[in-house]
């Protein structure tokens, strides 16, 4: 990855919970159809980011943030042949409900309404966040995350829809994915599964895609993948995670795992907190050495754009 110019680093810091970190540059790298487990607040820092949601492009680029909800499938790439460079948070849902809870009047479960967000200021601040984690700055990483967080629920949030009425395929398809779940590393043939819910095979793909935004085959790539980051947070390693899980073998895994969280699985682990005394996250040979956006302590007094209606934080 290195020789293409292409540089990325994932990684946890032990006093944000709940929060991955990802600061990367590239250029020929493709996101495969997946989702995630927390919310997504990627802040382009250089570049144009296409990414497929909603069933259209959507194109972010300079000062602008791609947003995404938990549990929403999505794709990445460039839009361009200089590639794009961003920084980027991931707060879990419960988090991202506890600020809600305080600092807006959203009620029910929150989201982002909108894929897109032209604020330079907000993007800003994830950059912020990154060197704050970098640099073992506790107070300043949990803060600005707090206020990021509440500033674009009020500029682009609100209560998530309730889920839609059961229908006679998405119990189908839910039925399919427990049998995923519970068969991820010998899992049935298309056919075998239909036959035995009592479907068709195109039936049960039709049911399943219209559920999940994904056909089984995928949801069960990406299912894959979650289970294994799981495995390698438990420090099992990648060789070991890729037969758990059902991949043939590691190199299998590493091609997968890159295509949806953005490094290889060993770089990954390499990254997670180690229980050893609070100290600035390990860099690695991808670590891009390109700075945030913002000078240190620009947050505090930046410009916030205008925005009819809302309040910014």
């Amino acid at each position: 990855m290195a020789g293409s110019g292409e540089r990325a680093r994932h990684w946890r810091y032990e006093d944000l919970p709940g929060v991955d970190l990802l600061r990367a540059r590239y250029i020929r790298k493709t996101f495969v159809r997946h989702t995630h487990e927390h919310f997504v607040i990627a802040a382009i820092a250089d570049g144009v980011e296409v990414f497929h949601h909603g069933g259209a492009d959507q194109y972010a680029g300079p000062g602008s943030l791609a947003l995404v909800n938990p549990d929403t499938p999505h794709t990445g790439r460039a839009d361009g042949p200089e590639g794009w460079r961003y920084g980027a948070v991931y707060p879990s849902p419960e988090l991202v409900a506890e600020i809600a809870a305080e600092t807006t009047a959203i009620r029910g479960t929150p989201g982002f309404t909108g894929p897109v967000l032209e604020d330079p200021y907000a993007a800003g601040l994830v950059h912020e966040v990154l060197r704050a984690a970098d640099e073992g700055n506790a107070l300043a990483a949990d803060t600005l995350l707090r206020v990021i967080v509440t500033r674009l629920l009020r500029l682009n949030g609100g209560r998530m829809p309730r889920r839609a009425v059961r229908t006679a395929g998405s119990v189908t398809a839910a039925r399919a994915r427990a049998v995923l779940e519970e068969r991820m590393a010998g899992p049935p043939s298309l056919e075998r599964l239909a036959a035995d819910l009592g479907t068709s095979p195109f039936a049960l793909l039709r049911a399943f895609r219209g559920t999940y935004g994904m056909p089984p085959h995928t949801w069960l790539t990406d299912a894959r993948v979650r289970r294994a980051r799981r495995l390698l947070d438990a420090g099992v390693t990648p060789a070991e995670a890729a037969v758990t899980v059902g991949f043939t073998d590691q190199p299998h895994l590493n091609r997968h795992f890159a295509r949806i969280v953005g490094v290889p699985p060993g770089a990954y682990q390499r990254e997670r907190p180690s229980g050893s005394p609070r100290t600035p996250g390990r860099k690695n040979v991808q670590d891009p050495e390109d700075g945030p956006l913002l000078p240190s302590g620009a947050w505090q007094n930046g410009p916030r754009p205008r925005t009819q209606g809302t309040q910014g934080t």
